[in-house]
């Protein structure tokens, strides 16, 4: 069965922001808990790559992970200040290549990106060139990203530029490398397909629920977040990410829709960012998911 991760970000966002849980005290919770492994918050107090520029630092950061007997799924630094539909490649691929190299220094071979630009409608001239400038800037990224081993997964949700499911389909085509691919996140394909929060325009909702969206991005599925969705959005801007069972996502559908991209991943993740509870929840789901990987397995 996969490794079960959960992202250090749960402790650090939203109810946490004010005190933030240092990374060691995430670590010992993960590994109490019964956690395989982290996925690492890329903001800080938890590991920024300019924190982290050496190898000797990246060693210290592993070992100290390792000491516990934990792995790291991938890595989600933050591209909020160079939104690569908007900036120039060269600006936006120098920020990438710090949090590249960190990968690279530490050994973690998943790096997740967003577009990092609010939903916000654009006239069809500009937003074609923005797709553009955006399809050809991640490719650059994941060529580089091939170099040294790094998958690079895109996690689509309503906070951010093209989150509908045709816009998602069409932007990891363009992109069309094999190391391009998408982080299928259960809380923000309910949104996406059920809901359709945040879409620009014309919403544009699935009959099949996540189960079809799973379904239409299962060959481009490289990586997976699991947590629950309860329909509403957290701020007015992203997915509530719900405990499981307290949501409407129908986790044997989905599970068994992208059974043939997950059920050999060698991580799951679960996603409490901006769960108040996420101490208390993040313990609930671990014997949950077991199960389900069970039920996949």
């Amino acid at each position: 069965m996969p490794k079960l991760a959960i992202g250090t970000w749960a402790f650090s966002f939203g109810p946490f922001a004010g005190a933030p849980w240092p990374l060691p005290r995430v670590l010992a919770y993960a590994a109490e808990a019964g956690y395989d492994g982290v996925e690492l918050n890329g903001f800080r107090p938890h590991p920024h790559p300019d924190d982290y520029d050496t190898p000797a630092k990246c060693r210290a950061l592993m070992a100290e992970i390792a000491d516990l007997g934990l792995g790291v799924s991938g890595y989600a630094p933050s591209f909020a200040g160079t939104p690569p539909a908007e900036v120039e490649a060269a600006v936006y691929l120098g920020a990438w290549r710090k949090a590249l190299d960190f990968c690279a220094r530490c050994g973690i071979d998943t790096l997740r990106v967003d577009t990092a630009s609010p939903p916000h409608p654009l006239p069809a001239p500009e937003y074609e060139r923005r797709f553009a400038r955006l399809a050809a800037t991640w490719q650059a990224a994941a060529r580089e990203a091939e170099a040294v081993g790094v998958k690079v997964v895109w996690e689509f949700e309503p906070g951010f530029w093209l989150n509908k499911p045709s816009e998602v389909l069409r932007l990891v085509e363009a992109v069309g490398r094999p190391n391009f691919r998408l982080l299928f996140d259960t809380s923000h394909a309910y949104m996406g397909a059920v809901v359709g929060a945040r879409h620009t325009g014309e919403k544009e909702t699935l009959p099949g629920g996540v189960a079809e969206y799973g379904q239409r991005l299962l060959p481009w599925i490289g990586h997976l977040h699991l947590i629950d969705s309860d329909g509403t959005l957290h701020d007015e801007e992203t997915s509530t990410h719900a405990p499981f069972g307290t949501g409407r996502v129908d986790f044997g559908a989905v599970l068994a829709a992208i059974r043939p991209a997950v059920a050999d991943m060698p991580w799951w993740c679960v996603d409490l960012c901006f769960n108040a509870d996420a101490e208390a929840a993040g313990r609930a789901a671990v014997p949950f998911v077991h199960r389900l990987m069970k039920e996949v397995e």
